[in-house]
């Protein structure tokens, strides 16, 4: 697989977000098992040949760059980075293991562990997509500060959240590698779910390009019977208040807007996303 290009040349810690924490830090040898992975980690896979690869050089000539922790409760500390290096010191058996432990605030980690990784080892689209939808939800960011910390267009970021208006099954195939994430957002233009999931498996069966995906869903659209009555143009009003809606939730959004009256239809691709659209307006 190709190595992705981050685009994060400013550095770490001018990703960091500007608040208050402790800035102390102390080189320690720590207990392997005294290291906890982040619950932040937006990292879900690991390559299992890469993991051994890491884990027969420490064998060789031990860990040449030390993790980066936070402490915890008690005598626990939580990885900001290095997730990788923890996982092949377990594996070679070593009982300590050269750490940076600096504290840090939740925003903190989870923002430090999210460059780690896109700076070292690709993320898979939906556990980035993932990684953004949570720096959203839980700190309270927009899509332009999440684009600023993470050194990425404000249209990457977008994109990359659309992934998770795919239907479930598509969602699946993008994260097991079966589908890209190009062919994926193609997809978003299909209004019917079972349609979309018929041809995401065409494509990954019959190894269709991106630009043939684009055809097959322009050519379902061409298809679509056309409405024949003319339609009052909507209020400028209601299309960003729609865009915007659609952007805060992450998903699909219709507004049907007649004489001061409507509906919003919320679109999802799974009972998960459902679940997660109830949390977020609970």
């Amino acid at each position: 697989m190709t190595t992705r290009k981050s685009g994060l040349g400013r550095g770490l810690e001018a990703l960091i977000p500007s608040v208050e924490t402790t800035t102390e830090t102390e080189f320690l040898h720590l207990p392997v098992e005294r290291i906890k992975p982040n619950p932040a980690q937006p990292r879900s896979r690991f390559d299992d040949t890469a993991l051994e690869e890491l884990t027969n050089s420490i064998r060789e000539v031990g860990i040449l760059q030390p993790v980066l922790v936070t402490p915890g409760e008690g005598d626990v500390y939580f990885l900001v980075a290095g997730e990788r290096r923890w996982r092949a010191a377990r594996k070679a058996g070593l009982g300590t293991i050269p750490a940076v432990v600096r504290g840090s605030t939740g925003e903190t980690t989870l923002v430090s562990a999210l460059v780690e990784n896109l700076q070292r080892e690709d993320l898979t689209p939906l556990e980035e997509a993932h990684a953004y939808r949570q720096l959203l939800e839980d700190y309270g960011m927009t899509q332009e500060k999440v684009a600023d910390r993470v050194g990425r267009s404000r249209s990457a970021v977008a994109n990359t959240l659309r992934l998770l208006q795919l239907p479930g099954p598509i969602q699946a195939m993008v994260d097991g590698g079966t589908l890209s994430a190009g062919h994926a957002r193609a997809l978003l233009g299909v209004e019917d779910s079972r349609y979309a999931i018929h041809l995401a498996e065409r494509a990954a069966a019959e190894g269709w390009s991106v630009r043939q995906v684009e055809d097959a869903v322009r050519a379902r659209k061409e298809m679509t019977p056309k409405a024949t009555t003319i339609r009052k143009l909507r209020p400028v009003e209601i299309i960003e208040l729609e865009k915007r809606l659609g952007e805060h939730l992450g998903a699909k959004v219709k507004i049907t807007y007649r004489n001061e009256k409507g509906r919003v239809e919320i679109r999802f691709g799974s009972i998960a996303e459902l679940e997660r659209l109830y949390r977020l307006m609970a």
